[in-house]
């Protein structure tokens, strides 16, 4: 499955000086990105900037850095700045905000906000936060019931912060897609409607601004059988990204890809898309480049970058040929591809 730095910055794609942000009172870039789908590769690509943020949460005293990849090209709209949709991702067990950069470049180039959220209860201090002895330990605590409560929060945190900030007239707030990868898929699908029952009680997470889903590679819910039971109640539109080989296998858990499957299946909502690549790895959706197959890892990431951005066009309501056209484009490498909805 897939740190609390304490740096900030921003970075551009295209040739610019660098500076330093704070939340407040920070971020005057003129414009607002043009967010105009109409296929993958018609757009040109926007000029974004890549900005890190290091937020605590006070009620929690828990620390939320973030990443945003915001943006930048100006765009008017019947004489006011077009706002642009916001993916928030949430990594794997063991990563951190500077992960799925792949994903976050690819969304921010073509109009879409991407907001990679860091949980440090299950960041990368997994691997790097004491003895390789005790490493079993760390990875059974981040897999508590309280650290995946606590992610889910962390998101609706990270949405409250950006959306109160000074970046927040660039964004679109009915337009907010939960995305994750892993135990970051789980986070997205709590955020997004899941509900868990434990000791006869319900965990209800939904975050209502969430209003569609990206899953990608996603593991059971721990400790219940039937997924039925905790995702009929999803209700928002949902993708849904894996691999015939998609299998998690570490001290003391193991989950094959018929796993990801019943998720999809189980979803309550009648809109949902599931991609089923042939072969690959669980870690190949990271930002690793040979997991899965040197040649194969970077045709399923450009295959799965242009699948994630035509789903968030179709789901508000872009042009559809995207989504449509994307299983002809890439069945070379597609074991499955199933539409609902």
């Amino acid at each position: 499955m897939n740190s609390g730095w304490r740096d900030s910055g921003i970075s551009r794609r295209r040739p610019a000086s660098a500076r330093r942000l704070l939340l407040k009172g920070a971020l005057a870039l003129a414009g607002a990105a043009a967010w105009n789908l109409r296929a993958w590769g018609a757009v040109p690509e926007t000029p974004f900037d890549t900005i890190d943020l290091d937020w605590t949460d006070p009620a929690r005293k828990r620390d939320v850095p973030v990443r945003l990849y915001l943006p930048q090209a100006a765009a008017q709209t019947q004489g006011a700045r077009a706002r642009v949709p916001l993916v928030v991702f949430s990594h794997g067990i063991g990563g951190s905000r500077r992960g799925y950069r792949y994903l976050g470049e690819h969304f921010a180039g073509h109009g879409v906000a991407s907001l990679h959220l860091q949980h440090v209860g299950s960041d990368r201090q997994v691997w790097t936060g004491g003895s390789v002895f005790s490493m079993i330990g760390r990875l059974q605590d981040a897999a508590q019931d309280r650290e995946a409560i606590a992610r889910v929060q962390d998101l609706s945190f990270a949405l409250d912060t950006l959306l109160a900030s000074d970046i927040a007239p660039r964004l679109d707030a009915r337009r907010i897609v939960a995305a994750g990868h892993s135990y970051g898929a789980n986070t997205a699908l709590l955020a997004a409607g899941a509900r868990v029952q434990r000791e006869g009680r319900v965990i209800e997470l939904r975050d209502p601004r969430v209003v569609a889903a990206i899953v990608v590679s996603a593991p059971p819910f721990y400790g219940d059988g039937d997924p039925r039971r905790i995702l009929a109640s999803v209700q928002v539109p949902s993708l849904h990204i894996t691999a015939t080989a998609d299998v998690i296998n570490i001290p003391g858990y193991y989950s094959g890809f018929d796993d990801r499957v019943a998720i999809f299946d189980a979803m309550g909502s009648a809109t949902k898309w599931l991609a089923v690549f042939e072969g690959g790895s669980h870690s190949m959706f990271t930002d690793r480049s040979g997991t899965g197959g040197v040649l194969f890892n970077p045709q399923v990431k450009t295959a799965t970058k242009e699948l994630s951005l035509a789903f968030v066009n179709k789901v508000f309501g872009g042009e559809g040929s995207a989504l449509e056209n994307w299983p002809r484009r890439h069945a070379a490498i597609l074991a499955r591809f199933t539409a609902a909805g």
